[in-house]
């Protein structure tokens, strides 16, 4: 395992490095810059001309790179051009918002997932097709369009949650959990149903296997029989969706963390791409990169869990 650990973590090492480097590259091509948006529209040339060389603007793009690069390595991701504050720092408080989201995500879109994707597997029949019919839905809906709406029944009509805001774990675990829940539901509705429809081909396809019929003549339970042994043998391509809606999760927090005012990493990165915040903007991707980094990493420890034959390479 440990073979497996380290050879996906020496191949995502460039990883950083490409993110990074795209990331600067592409800012460099989008219309106005921080000092502008400084300054505002109705700065003279001169006043923004000399915030420019102030902070380092007026440089090519791939000095500025180079300059960036040489602080991160040793673990300065630098500060923001509009209020000083670390990105460390800022980057860090916003971390638990954001993580709280994509774990509680997976965790609910697995247990349901799964939990459907078994059921429609045993007993077929109409809840197949409508996982089908639920699993378009899932891809078709964006998540930002589901948690408008979700804000409008739940939090405006019904007045049952909130409709914005956060209240820290520490602060109020009970309160925690209603500022969260209909993000939650709204990132969990395509990674339900992709994991529900992949739940159900991975199992049928187990159950037609010669040893899940050997085992039910020999007398073993049905339910033992689908939680030790068939489960166990579908779940790689399962773990495979969940990684992938892990991630899917990430990007869509960007989105639904300005529907319900949340102050994660997702809220930072749209205000940072509107000021031109540079430092900002980098240091996101860098943690983006990260966590996409150690979910592929956690799929691969399970891989190995579930499979000796990877353990073995």
């Amino acid at each position: 395992m440990l073979k497996v650990i380290g050879r996906r973590l020496a191949l995502s090492v460039p990883l950083l490095f490409v993110v990074s480097a795209l990331i600067f590259a592409l800012e460099s091509l989008i219309p106005g810059d921080a000092a502008r948006t400084i300054l505002g529209e109705n700065a003279t040339p001169d006043a923004v001309a000399h915030l420019r060389q102030q902070l380092g603007l007026n440089q090519a793009w791939t000095t500025r790179y180079g300059d960036w690069l040489s602080a991160a390595i040793h673990g300065d991701l630098g500060a923001s051009l509009f209020t000083g504050e670390s990105v460390t720092s800022s980057l860090n408080t916003r971390l638990a918002v954001t993580a709280s989201l994509v774990l509680l995500t997976l965790l609910l879109s697995t247990a349901v997932g799964v939990s459907l994707g078994m059921a429609a597997a045993v007993r077929g029949g109409r809840l197949g097709r409508v996982i089908d019919v639920a699993s378009l839905g899932g891809l078709a809906l964006p998540n930002f369009w589901v948690a408008i709406v979700l804000a409008s029944v739940f939090a405006v009509k019904l007045r049952l949650l909130p409709a914005t805001g956060y209240t820290g774990l520490a602060e109020d675990p009970a309160r925690w959990i209603e500022s969260l829940v209909l993000s939650v539901c709204a990132l969990s509705l395509f990674g339900t149903t992709i994991l529900a429809k992949q739940t159900r081909d991975a199992v049928l396809q187990v159950l037609e296997r010669d040893y899940v019929r050997m085992l039910r003549a020999n007398g073993l339970s049905e339910t033992r029989l689908l939680l030790k042994h068939v489960l166990r043998n579908a779940a790689i391509p399962v773990v495979t969706v969940a990684g992938l809606v892990a991630i899917g999760s990430l990007m869509g927090t960007v989105f639904v963390e300005q529907v319900f005012v949340l102050p994660g990493l997702g809220t930072l990165a749209t205000q940072s791409t509107l000021d031109h915040d540079l430092p900002v903007i980098l240091g996101i991707g860098v943690y983006f990169t990260l966590i996409v980094i150690l979910v592929n990493l956690m799929v691969d420890v399970a891989y190995s869990m579930l499979n000796p034959k990877v353990r073995a390479r």
